[in-house]
């Protein structure tokens, strides 16, 4: 995982990394090789910790050992960011390798709100929540991504980590428009963005994106990505590739595409806000 530099939108070399994300799950052993990696990341830049084991969506609530894990790891690093999905990934009895979609309806908001609020009074901080790959929708929802994601910021005072290739990828699947979805979403309510790539399946009945985080990011995502920066300005940027993960330099080059839409937002905002006050 690479962040986009954006601390001086001048500055060629603003493509550099200059925050860390890592799945805090890794590192929930006491010591060894992970830990000094680790360590020695954190001496260079602050850390995010973008969990991906909480569960918060199950419905015997939250995974209290995995929370308290999470606590002693921020404990530990003090990361800049902490983050969990809008998901859930097992039961009283089970644990499943991914991070299932929730209904959108009133009862499944009250109950994520109360793990939302419960993890963050652990942790002592507030927390993001980051928007799903869906390949289904539930018949019962009763309010869209944006309202649930709102609603929940508004009940627990949480932000959002904007994942703009599951937008893309839900968009597909689900027959829903992307620009409307990103469009939709209230960019104060964003702490960090996320942007990958996808597989493509294509199908008598339609084509089929998969969250894979495998290949580059798509042209359409960098669009999205760009018409939401545009209302937002600047922000933390990740480019994800966890699968068929290239050469570093590959990484570098997607973040380096992520600055410059990142520094084209930054002008157009500031010519609109000299345009405004010439005009005053």
């Amino acid at each position: 995982m690479v962040s986009a530099g954006i601390d001086d939108p001048s500055d060629d070399h603003a493509h550099a990394p200059t925050w860390f994300e890592v799945h805090p799950q890794n590192y929930f052993g006491a010591g060894g090789p992970p830990h000094r990696w680790l360590t020695a990341f954190a001496q260079v830049a602050p850390l995010s910790f973008h969990s991906v084991g909480l569960s918060l969506g199950s419905s015997d609530g939250v995974n209290l050992a995995e929370l308290e894990q999470l606590a002693a790891l921020c404990d530990r690093y003090a990361p800049a960011m902490v983050s969990d999905h809008l998901s859930w990934s097992g039961s009283s009895s089970n644990r499943y390798p991914d991070l299932l979609p929730v209904p959108y309806t009133r009862e499944a908001l009250d109950h994520f709100a109360a793990q939302v609020g419960r993890v963050q009074d652990r942790l002592g901080r507030t927390m993001l929540i980051e928007n799903p790959s869906r390949y289904l929708a539930f018949a019962g929802d009763t309010m869209d991504e944006a309202a649930f994601l709102h609603a929940l910021c508004a009940r627990t005072g949480c932000g959002l980590l904007l994942d703009i290739n599951n937008i893309e990828v839900s968009a597909t699947n689900l027959g829903l428009d992307a620009y409307a979805m990103i469009d939709a979403i209230d960019p104060s309510l964003v702490g960090e963005v996320h942007l990958a790539g996808h597989a493509r399946e294509d199908h008598a009945h339609g084509p089929l994106l998969i969250d894979d985080h495998g290949s580059a990011v798509s042209g359409e995502t960098w669009q999205l990505f760009e018409r939401f920066v545009e209302r937002a300005g600047p922000c933390p940027v990740l480019i994800e590739w966890d699968t068929n993960v290239p050469e570093f330099e590959v990484l570098l080059t997607e973040a380096g595409v992520a600055d410059a839409i990142l520094r084209r937002a930054t002008r157009s905002r500031e010519t609109m806000r000299a345009s405004l006050h010439a005009v005053a």
